[in-house]
């Protein structure tokens, strides 16, 4: 529990101070990059309060250009770990009432975070992937987590549509990425914390012009995912998901 109690301190004691002056700034300037740059390093500083070390593989399979990062995901700990690894200034889906947050969810909405509101049915769905399709094509990359949901296991679960739809409609190649130890570090349902090692693997970006429907492109960039899992990580049986 104190490795929670560091990274909650460290987000809380660096983010609140500096969101008081970066979100002024940010206004008065229009440029997010500086708000972004300390939101990563409070990121980066909150896994170290923690105990927890980042270990980064593939990074030259990063195309220079706005892509889709689709992780796959096991812990609350993945959004924080993985915005500071993405070059530039990534927008993520999230939950709607989390940009509701007072100071924080400012700094998102003005980070271009697209809301994803889950009890709003398919309307809901579609603005939000018509919003990311604006967001990439004013030239930032999005993080998408495409099992929509933590897994309870660790196994890699079936993926929705959303990701792949966008990056059809939008051209964007999706860069798959396997994360593990973090399901070991902070289970779903729990606040616990732990200290360790996280794995982050960047895998070889997949064109969605490669292939014929959107189902093949599926199967494709989470059969990627889960080659570059440990085996506790990987479905029990790909083809029933």
């Amino acid at each position: 529990m104190w490795a929670a109690i560091k990274m909650v301190l460290a987000f809380a004691g660096l983010g609140i101070p500096a969101g008081l002056v970066m979100i002024p700034w940010t206004f008065l300037t229009g440029d997010i990059k500086p708000m972004y740059r300390v939101g990563k390093w409070i990121c980066s500083a909150g896994f170290r309060a923690a105990g927890i070390r980042v270990e980064q593989v593939g990074r030259d399979n990063i195309p220079d250009r706005p892509c889709i990062f689709v992780p796959n995901h096991v812990s609350n700990l993945d959004p924080p770990l993985m915005v500071p690894l993405i070059p530039g200034e990534p927008s993520i889906m999230l939950k709607a009432e989390l940009l509701k947050i007072p100071v924080i969810g400012k700094a998102w909405q003005m980070a271009k975070y697209v809301p994803v509101d889950r009890e709003g049915g398919r309307d809901a769905g579609i603005r939000s992937i018509r919003y990311a399709a604006e967001v990439i094509r004013g030239g930032l990359s999005m993080l998408i987590f495409a099992e929509g949901t933590r897994s309870r296991t660790g196994r890699l679960q079936a993926f929705k549509a959303g990701p792949f739809h966008l990056s059809q409609s939008t051209g964007a190649l999706i860069v798959p990425v396997a994360i593990s130890g973090t399901e070991s570090m902070m289970h779903k349902g729990s606040a616990k914390v732990y200290p360790g090692v996280a794995r982050v693997e960047f895998l070889p970006a997949v064109d969605p012009a490669m292939f014929r429907n959107r189902a093949e492109f599926i199967a494709a960039v989470r059969g990627e995912i889960a080659a570059a899992l440990p085996d506790s990580m990987r479905p029990l049986d790909a083809s029933a998901e």
